[in-house]
């Protein structure tokens, strides 16, 4: 990857697998999309492999489209990662400072890292994904964002810890290996779709992203540049669609041209009497349905999943209490209405969420949508190379152990 020059995101989502590749731009300033590749999922269910031969080759598919429009092969790529299973855990490590003198170095605090990484105790089928520092405390100073280079004796820090289930990331990984691809690096999903949809002030000021996928919703939440809370909750846009099936009786691919042709999140904006012909959706169908009944289908469940968002917000103090709102992102943010629901419901403000401008092929990836592999591949190109962010940040494990990479990964999660 790094030897050919560009970077390579690929999201498997239960509804599509996006593939994105990423070039240096003229100047280096802003990076160029040269490829895009997008194939509907098969075998994957929930962030989950269920098919591991349906899943290798709609990755393939995906990987074969963005490398003819690169123009170059595919062989390595940063995953995104958002099953279910996902946990999100608070922990702490002390060490002593190496140098006689109490200068504070690189080695000292990945120490410190792993000392907090190691004390966490997991099942044995979890994996650590990783580990991304708050604060740090030496000796007796509290709330230091980075110690490297200052004197002391004893250095303490407070982290959060992000694991999956280690089936789940062994899974994903076999699917890579057949499909010839090596993996990068794993990020779990809401911290990638953060880094291509959230400002350094949005983050300082308090806001939660909300990633609507197929069959999952990703949420970070973030304040004073710290990332405070990661929960993947197992309801996504493809629930609405179900509920549209069963109330109207129909397939699950009327139910979903249904729900972007007519659809919408504020049944109290829709006339009771404006009717719509089934006939016009697909030839199989006749009789007419009400769009308001629709809305109301469609409102019943985003509701629901705004109360369990509500409810994750609360469990970290923030529920009405987060300056810059909501970000509302992937595939189901497109929804009209969405964004007036959740401010009504969530008592906070509320925004779409659309990948930070990019040159290249920007039509094809100017989209909620987007928002995760674009992540991916932002997050990959600022931490690669002599631009990496020197300060110790994030510590990724897992599928790496290589703790001497962890100052160059993450540095953006903390001012």
């Amino acid at each position: 990857m790094r030897k050919n020059n560009f970077v390579v995101g690929l999201d498997i989502g239960s509804g599509t697998i996006r593939t994105v590749v990423l070039a240096p731009g003229k100047d280096r300033d802003t990076p160029r999309v040269i490829g895009v590749g997008t194939a509907p999922s098969s075998g994957v269910r929930r962030g989950s492999i269920v098919d591991m031969e349906g899943a290798v080759r709609a990755i393939l598919e995906a990987v074969s489209r963005a490398e003819g429009m690169a123009g170059a092969d595919i062989r390595r790529a940063v995953v995104a990662l958002g099953g279910h299973e996902v946990f999100f855990r608070e922990t702490s490590g002390v060490v002593a400072v190496g140098k006689a003198d109490g200068e504070v170095l690189d080695d000292d605090v990945n120490r410190v890292l792993e000392q907090a990484r190691a004390g966490t105790v997991l099942s044995p089928n979890q994996d650590i994904l990783h580990i991304i520092p708050k604060a740090y405390r030496l000796d007796d100073e509290k709330n230091i964002k980075d110690p490297l280079g200052m004197s002391g004796v004893r250095l303490e820090v407070s982290a959060l810890l992000i694991g999956d289930a280690a089936q789940h990331t062994k899974n994903i990984s076999r699917a890579l290996e057949q499909a010839n691809i090596s993996l990068e690096q794993f990020v779990v999903a809401p911290l990638a779709a953060s880094e291509a949809v959230l400002s350094a002030r949005e983050r300082e000021l308090g806001v939660a992203l909300v990633d609507i996928g197929a069959n999952t919703t990703s949420l970070a939440v973030f304040e004073e540049g710290d990332l405070l809370h990661v929960k993947i909750l197992p309801i996504g846009s493809g629930h609405v669609t179900n509920d549209i099936a069963i109330g109207l009786r129909t397939s699950i691919d009327v139910a979903e041209e249904v729900k972007l042709r007519f659809g919408s999140a504020l049944p109290e904006d829709i006339d009771r009497k404006e009717d719509i012909d089934l006939a016009e959706v697909s030839s199989a169908e006749e009789g007419a349905v009400s769009r308001r009944h629709i809305a109301e289908i469609i409102e019943a469940r985003l509701e629901e999943l705004f109360h369990f968002i509500d409810e994750e917000l609360k469990s970290v103090g923030r529920s009405g209490l987060l300056p810059a709102g909501i970000v509302l992102t992937g595939g189901g943010a497109k929804l009209p209405g969405l964004v007036d629901l959740a401010k009504e419901t969530l008592r906070l403000p509320a925004r779409i969420g659309y990948p930070k401008p990019l040159d290249g092929v920007l039509d094809r990836v100017d989209d909620p949508e987007f928002a995760t592999v674009i992540g991916l591949v932002l997050w990959a190109e600022a931490n690669s190379g002599e631009g990496a962010d020197r300060g110790v940040k994030f510590l990724s494990q897992g599928m790496h152990d290589a703790l001497g990479r962890a100052k160059r990964l993450f540095g953006k999660f903390l001012p």
